[in-house]
């Protein structure tokens, strides 16, 4: 294991030319409301490291390599990788190959494992003995170690065959561009204006509870994040919406300081929230959705595609009600939707 300045270095200068970096993480994720990344394992071709995050005092010359935008990261799920080491470095990769979203691609279940798809594309079973090991634990198990360097051990092996495979049936392009918006820095930035999304039961609530419910969600997670801990810690969700239905009492210093907080963020006093409530649909919204599944349906089956990575039934849904940000209206899904849905409009 990488622990030393030195050795870092020394790792660093064996990759230097390497541009196809293999890369995952472990991180400690239940106190806190942001990551504490501990390990960085990196592969290339040629060269493996597990770099100790905790004990290296300056991470700059990793963030300087790992971020060239030369670089193609190769992650399987990649979006709490992505925002592990974000919250550390405040960078984002510039491009990215997920292989899991590639698999989806090539008819692999859409939320296959990295242990499951190096079984199928390598043949080799992987060791499941430490998921839930606590990885701030010094010094780790060597058998743990090895665990966190298998997880980007076979990662080039399967980039490498996902990547021919794409390339053959002209997806390599497209998986690239579902990349590029695991980069959008929206999802690794606290929003405190959508904070009110992560309460189970909003939707039970009369509309009239639901500006006072965002509010408290809202400075729920100013709160989190200041004092870095997980929001529910703070305030749980059913205490939220009692708090919203008035049925219980805010402290007088929690009232002060909610105030406060509502003083310095005006713009919470005008949100108005949209909950989306599960509704039956109208029989002209059913057959307009049954209309839009058969089309791409039939779009799925000529490019040899499940067709839930082109649209599921809520983005459908979303669409027909007026949404114009569903992502098939936007890159290589529209490119091959277009003249269907033109079609569709005329008929």
């Amino acid at each position: 294991m990488i622990q030393t300045q030195q050795q870092l270095k020394q790792f660093l200068d064996n990759i230097q030319t390497e541009t196809h970096l293999a890369i995952d993480t472990e991180f400690k994720r239940i106190d806190t409301f942001y990551p504490i990344l501990c390990l960085v394992q990196v592969a290339t071709q040629h060269n493996i490291g597990c770099i100790d995050i905790l004990a290296i005092e300056n991470l700059e010359p990793l963030f300087e390599k790992l971020y060239q935008p030369n670089n193609v990261w190769i992650v399987h799920s990649a979006r709490q990788d992505i925002e592990a080491l974000y919250y550390l470095s405040k960078r984002l990769p510039s491009q990215l190959f997920d292989t899991q979203i590639a698999a989806h691609f090539l008819n692999h279940p859409g939320q296959i494992s990295y242990q499951n798809l190096t079984e199928i594309l390598q043949g080799i079973t992987l060791e499941k003995a430490y998921t839930r090991l606590d990885w701030t634990t010094r010094p780790l198990p060597e058998a743990a170690i090895e665990y966190a360097l298998d997880d980007v051990r076979y990662l080039i092996k399967n980039y490498s065959q996902l990547s021919k495979q794409l390339t053959a049936e002209g997806k390599l392009d497209w998986l690239m561009q579902d990349g590029l918006d695991l980069s959008n820095i929206n999802l690794y930035l606290p929003n405190l204006n959508q904070a009110w999304r992560k309460i189970k039961g909003l939707s039970r609530l009369a509309k009239s509870a639901h500006q006072k419910a965002a509010q408290l969600a809202a400075w729920r997670e100013s709160q989190a994040i200041a004092q870095n801990k997980p929001r529910k810690w703070l305030m749980s969700d059913d205490q939220l919406i009692d708090y919203s239905l008035n049925k219980v009492k805010m402290s007088e210093q929690d009232k002060s300081l909610f105030n406060e907080f509502l003083s310095q963020h005006p713009q919470l006093t005008q949100q108005r929230i949209q909950i989306d409530i599960h509704q039956a649909p109208s029989s002209s919204e059913k057959q307009q959705k049954n209309q839009l599944q058969k089309l791409i349906k039939k779009t799925a089956v000529q490019y040899n595609l499940d067709e839930s990575i082109i649209a599921n039934g809520k983005t459908l849904m979303k669409f027909i009600s007026g949404d114009q940000s569903v992502s098939f209206l936007t890159g290589w899904r529209y490119h091959i939707l277009k003249e269907e849905l033109e079609n569709a409009k005329q008929s």
